[in-house]
């Protein structure tokens, strides 16, 4: 068994660059990181950017709030420039742009000489980075020109007014990692013919934003 072992080893080596070669043909790198790509799975696998756009929490009364009043988020146009044709097994994809190897810093040195994992910081910040923890996925709402997203929306207290409070549908995703820095987002259920948007949290000197990543339903 021993003299074979070598050739075994050997073996193993030379598939190791054919299965990172397939990992990469099945999860094309986006052009842009930190974006939501549709994952069109045909016969080259191709990332298909979606519609961005850069909104912040915007909130509105009618008559002092007596008309009602909403709070959310809007894209102009009735409809996104993107439209899959259908709302089934959907995926979407989304990189950091991080390379899955890493040459040890010198400040990975000095946590190892100090007695710290810098693996174990790697994994508190790809947790903080998660997908599923900055990434809500909506279904808008059309309305004068506009896609809405709407946090929440109550009719006001004129007479015959409904008193219940409103909000755009969120459908759920699992996240699936397909290697360091980049993730791949499986819609849970069909999606019905509509208007989408993925909803990614962003920090800045200026506050808190949300670049929305838009798609429809044909």
């Amino acid at each position: 068994m021993k003299k074979y072992l070598p050739l075994l080893l050997l073996f193993m080596v030379n598939k190791l660059p054919a299965i990172s070669q397939n990992t990469i043909l099945s999860h094309p790198e986006p052009e842009f990181s930190n974006e939501v790509y549709y994952l069109k799975k045909d016969s080259v696998n191709s990332a298909e950017r979606l519609e961005k756009n850069v909104s912040k929490m915007e909130s509105k009364t009618k008559l002092g709030g007596l008309g009602g009043s909403e709070s959310g988020y809007e894209m102009d146009g009735s409809k996104s420039t993107v439209q899959l044709t259908t709302g089934a097994k959907l995926s979407f994809i989304i990189s950091t742009g991080a390379s899955s190897t890493k040459a040890l810093s010198p400040a990975d040195s000095m946590m190892r000489a100090s007695g710290i994992d810098p693996s174990m910081m790697s994994g508190m910040q790809g947790g903080m980075n998660d997908p599923a923890s900055t990434i809500t996925l909506y279904k808008t709402e059309s309305e004068k020109g506009k896609r809405k997203i709407l946090m929440q929306k109550n009719a006001g207290a004129m007479p015959f007014a409904s008193k219940k409070t409103k909000s755009s549908v969120q459908y759920t995703f699992s996240v699936k990692k397909i290697r360091e820095g980049y993730w791949e987002l499986v819609i849970d259920k069909t999606l019905p013919k509509g208007e989408y948007a993925f909803s990614k949290m962003e920090m800045s000197g200026t506050g808190m934003s949300f670049l929305l990543f838009a798609f429809g339903i044909d």
